[in-house]
C-alpha cells in the first residue's frame, strides 16, 4: 500500500525537524554544561594604573578553571595553590612542543612518578604575560587541563572572596 507523496515528505519532513531539535538541544546542553565546568573561557581583564587584573569565577565545582595560552597554544588551566610547579601532561607537552629536560621525582596524591623539567616561554591568562615560567612534564597526568601551580602564581597578587579570584600583576615601570 503505499502513500501519497505529500504525507511521505511530510514524515520524512518531521522526522528531520526531530532531529534538528535533539541535535540543537544537545548542543546547548553541552554548551551549558562546559559553562558551568570553566565559567572564564575570556578571563575578564582589567588595567589599573601600572597594574592588570584578571578576574575569575569559581566553577560550579568551586574550582577556579580558567583559559588561556602556553607558547601562543590554547590551553584549560586548573589553578592550584597547592602545586609547587606548573604541571602539564606528557601529551599535552608533546603537542605543544615542549622539550623535557632533568628528570625529577614527583610527589603526588597517588604516590610518586617521575616528571622532567621544562620551562614556559610565554603563558598568558587573559592579559596576563609570564615569561620563562618554571613547569614539569607529568607522565601519567591525565587530562587536558594544565594544573596552574606557584610557579606562575607566585610572580602575582591574589585575592579571594565570595567565589571570585582576582589575579593583579604589576607592570614594570620604563
Amino acid at each position: 500500500m503505499s502513500q501519497p507523496v505529500g504525507r511521505r515528505a511530510g514524515r520524512v519532513m518531521l522526522v528531520l525537524a526531530w532531529g534538528m531539535g535533539l541535535f540543537l538541544a544537545t548542543r546547548f546542553f553541552a554548551d551549558w554544561e562546559q559553562g558551568r565546568l570553566n565559567p572564564n573561557t575570556e578571563p575578564v581583564s582589567a588595567h589599573q594604573g601600572n597594574r592588570i587584573e584578571v578576574l575569575l569565577e569559581a566553577n560550579v565545582q568551586g574550582h577556579f578553571v580558567a583559559s588561556g595560552k602556553i607558547n601562543g597554544e590554547p590551553v584549560v588551566f586548573l589553578l592550584d595553590t597547592g602545586a609547587t610547579d606548573v604541571a602539564i601532561s606528557d601529551e599535552l607537552a608533546d603537542s605543544l612542543g615542549l622539550s623535557r629536560g632533568a628528570a625529577v621525582t614527583l610527589q603526588t596524591a597517588n604516590g610518586q612518578t617521575r616528571g622532567y623539567r621544562t620551562r614556559l616561554d610565554r603563558l598568558e591568562l587573559g592579559d596576563i604575560v609570564l615569561r620563562d615560567v618554571a613547569a614539569l612534564v607529568a607522565p601519567g597526568f591525565d587530562g587536558e587541563q594544565v594544573l596552574l601551580g606557584m610557579s606562575a602564581l607566585s610572580q602575582l597578587e591574589f585575592t579571594q572572596r565570595a567565589g571570585t579570584l582576582v589575579l593583579r600583576q604589576q607592570r614594570p615601570t620604563r
